[in-house]
């Protein structure tokens, strides 16, 4: 099964550019050696570690830790890649073979007694080193990251734990393939004229595109939001729209063996019993701990603060779009596919904005280019087209990214369209991070979404959700492009998870100013810019139908807070308790959230949201803060204020705490007042 070493790219140096992984010639069957040997050399590398017979230093621990497991990251990096973006059934396959080894490995590192000694002795010296503050960061984030795994437990209790991450890895796995597999299995066919009644042009183009792609003829509608979104928006038949919806929120929760919710009852079990095992009262308690936030309770605070006016604009809105159903006929009451679609209409009739005017200004290429130049603006950088850089799919494109005085910065990757063999969602990775321990190494850094793609000879037209999208990505990816530590540990997007979507969430307010609109936002026939009428009712009609997206935001990260402080979870049983925790807050009958649990890969694929995924807000609230630094300064590109963002947000990764970065940034720390306003629900 597996080819001799001499033939796997991964034991070999790299002479691409840049020492890009060399896509073209990995497959699926490099990946069990590569493995295989990575967790060899990496056990063996931190063996040497806890047995080095001197004297516990900085450089023969810490540093020596940063150093160690090189190979086993790259080929780790390889695989997200693959098994996120461009994956089939051998890497199905092994990816749920590999998930709990890896999980093994990791935790046979952080248990290892030796080891945790050395870092111990180091922190608790660690005033009496003489560190740098990089130096100290790191190393306290060593011994946070030992305490947390369970290092200090007894040995019962450490296998004990090590049990439960390798059934965790196991379970994520399964979640997030179930997920796949029921995006992958269902597609609405659209049969006729009939079925297309209402579609614009660019929603047709798109449903066309997407049959092609699976080999189909006429029309289809999949289950990437980009694809159901617009249907629901502009369809005017209600069959239609009601049996994708279902479909759209039913992701494994179909009863067969894509089913997740006994997997989430597993895994609340399981993680509530590893929080009493590492001294928390709840796996929310401990998840929170080492986060901004710090407790359940202000996270709770936070979100009631914004759902009790949301939620009354959003019931507002429900009665204006339950009138216009009727006026028009409706002898029906309003549901949850209706909302996207009697909202689409209230908004022209109220702002005077139609989506399916806006859209053809927001060709796919010049909103990249909208935010190439807007990082140019701010931060100094370049992009430069790359076509000699191997890739994993032919849609993916490379640019070469340099700064202000010429220097390489990294590369960017951005991989747009859906398809079948990536799953849902837009998120940024990296192939490699930012560092200067072993060298001046610069990241790789990958930008994935899923828009529907045009078919051949056509552009690729975006909603202004889906540009916004592409903006809050290329944010994270700023984060890493302009990251500027020493250690790998810090580096980038290594930050707290309610501080990692400051950088995303605030470039997204570039987006909406005249300057980017006029320039970029052209008739992908005409060439002709957005008019300035058009432009000006598009911003202002930015907080219309606010109270739903802000409800079935709230209400998943209310929902999955709530899951995370049950204790005892023993036969926990998901369905009920979403329609509880939704009764219990009044949730809207006609709302869904926006991820319902038996989909919700940001809190069950592997769980780096759970029990966070109210991150996103508490960074808005940054978000809307810092903004205001740009607008306090009358230029949204103001030189003085983007050399105060780069240094202490972009540049910084997790050098500091991130509330000291913040106040250095703007001088103190915000309060929910500008998230407010932002959303119109002050």
């Amino acid at each position: 099964m597996t080819e001799p070493d001499a033939d796997n790219p991964f034991f070999e140096e790299w002479d691409t550019p840049f020492g890009v992984p060399p896509f073209d010639r990995i497959v699926p069957r490099h990946f069990p050696p590569a493995f295989e040997r990575a967790f060899a050399a990496h056990e063996a590398e931190v063996a040497a570690i806890a047995a080095d017979p001197a004297a516990p230093s900085f450089a023969n621990t810490i540093a020596a830790l940063e150093l160690s497991g090189r190979l086993l990251s790259r080929v780790s990096d390889v695989f997200r890649a693959l098994a996120s973006a461009h994956t089939n059934a051998a890497l199905l396959e092994f990816e749920r073979d590999i998930a709990p080894r890896r999980a093994r490995h990791h935790d046979r590192i952080l248990h290892d007694a030796a080891l945790f000694r050395r870092v111990a002795a180091l922190y608790d010296a660690r005033d009496r080193l003489g560190l740098s503050g990089e130096q100290q960061r790191v190393l306290e984030r060593y011994h946070l990251d030992f305490t947390r795994a369970g290092a200090a437990l007894a040995p019962a209790a450490k296998a004990r734990l090590a049990a439960i991450n390798e059934r965790l890895a196991v379970l994520g796995t399964a979640f997030s393939q179930n997920v796949l597999a029921d995006e992958q299995a269902y597609t609405l066919v659209l049969e006729s004229e009939a079925d297309l009644a209402g579609l614009p042009d660019y929603v047709r183009a798109a449903a066309r595109a997407a049959a092609q792609e699976r080999g189909q003829d006429g029309h289809v509608i999949t289950l990437s939001r980009s694809s159901v979104e617009p249907f629901l928006q502009f369809s005017s038949r209600r069959d239609l729209r009601e049996k994708i919806f279902r479909a759209w929120i039913a992701r494994g929760d179909g009863g067969g063996r894509t089913d997740n919710k006994a997997i989430i009852g597993e895994m609340v079990a399981l993680r509530a019993e590893r929080a009493a095992l590492l001294g928390y009262e709840t796996f929310a308690a401990y998840r929170l701990d080492d986060e901004m936030a710090k407790t359940p309770a202000a996270v709770r605070s936070l979100l009631e603060q914004v759902w009790a006016p949301a939620r009354a604009r959003a019931l507002a809105d429900r009665d204006e779009l339950a009138a216009l159903a009727q006026a028009e006929g409706g002898n029906f009451e309003l549901a949850a596919w209706d909302w996207r679609y009697y909202a689409e209409k209230l908004r022209k009739l109220k702002c005077d904005v139609d989506e399916a005017a806006v859209k053809p200004y927001l060709q796919l290429n010049h909103i990249i280019e909208a935010a190439f130049y807007t990082a140019g603006k701010l931060f100094g950088l370049s992009f430069a087209r790359r076509t000699d850089v191997p890739v994993w799919h032919g849609d993916v494109r490379v640019w070469d990214v340099h700064d202000a005085q010429g220097r390489h910065r990294g590369a960017f990757f951005g991989d747009y369209f859906a398809r079948s063999s990536k799953r849902s969602g837009a998120w940024m990775m990296t192939l490699r991070d930012q560092e200067k321990l072993s060298g001046d190494i610069r990241p790789l850094v990958v930008n994935v979404m899923n828009f529907a793609k045009a078919p051949e000879g056509e552009q690729t037209l975006l909603s202004f959700d889906d540009a916004r999208t592409l903006f809050h990505e290329f944010g994270h990816a700023l984060h890493a492009l302009l990251s500027d530590v020493t250690y790998p540990l810090i580096s980038g997007t290594n930050v707290q998870t309610d501080f990692v979507e400051l950088p995303s969430q605030l470039y997204e307010h570039w987006l909406e100013r005249e300057e980017i609109l006029k320039r970029f936002a052209l008739h992908y026939r005409t060439g002709a810019a957005m008019p300035d009428d058009l432009t000006k009712r598009l911003i202002a009609a930015r907080t219309f139908n606010q109270g739903f997206a802000t409800v079935e935001y709230v209400a998943s990260a209310l929902v999955d807070l709530e899951i995370h402080l049950t204790k005892e979870a023993k036969g926990f049983d998901v369905t009920a308790f979403e329609r509880n925790a939704l009764a219990r807050i009044g949730m809207p009958a006609e709302i869904v959230m926006r991820h319902r649990p038996t989909h919700f890969g940001h809190v069950f694929s592997g769980g780096g949201y759970a029990s966070a995924y109210y991150s996103y807000m508490w960074s808005e609230v940054l978000d809307a803060d810092a903004f205001a630094a740009f607008e306090e300064a009358q230029d949204v590109f103001d030189p003085a204020t983007a050399k105060r963002l780069r240094d202490n947000i972009y540049s910084a990764g997790g050098s500091r705490d991130p509330a000291e970065l913040y106040r250095a940034f703007r001088g103190r720390l915000p309060t929910p007042d500008a998230l407010l306003r932002r959303r119109g629900l002050n």
